[in-house]
């Protein structure tokens, strides 16, 4: 794993530059990355509150018991968790893991609209 974390701004651009990344600001200060409109993928707390992106549902208490992981707040019954910066994984690890969340909800669109979104990795 690589040493290196990634910054806030960075988090951002990854997903921002995901296929039909979104975003929009809401509740008052939360950055929201989204595909088709609103399926959220990743919420970004613009008050320093961190992080927070949907996991695969049998890696998420894996991840839950890592220091400075937990349960997202609101989120944790559809598998998502939450981080703090400075984000507690290396950057080719959260780079990963952000694809997958995309991925992840991608994959729970109507077909028609995976078109175009889908990474083409048979593991995400």
């Amino acid at each position: 794993m690589s040493e290196k974390r990634m910054t806030e701004e960075q988090v951002a651009a990854l997903c921002l530059a995901l296929p039909g990344a979104q975003e929009d600001y809401k509740w008052g200060g939360i950055r929201v990355f989204s595909v088709a409109g609103n399926k959220m993928f990743a919420v970004q707390d613009l008050g320093g509150a961190g992080l927070s992106f949907k996991v695969a549902d049998e890696l998420f208490l894996g991840y839950c018991d890592r220091p400075g992981i937990r349960p997202a707040p609101y989120l944790a019954r559809a598998k998502w968790i939450s981080m703090l910066p400075p984000y507690p994984m290396g950057r080719d690890e959260l780079s990963d893991l952000l694809r997958r969340s995309h991925q992840l909800v991608v994959r729970r669109l109507p077909r028609r609209q995976q078109v175009g979104l889908l990474l083409g990795t048979a593991d995400a």
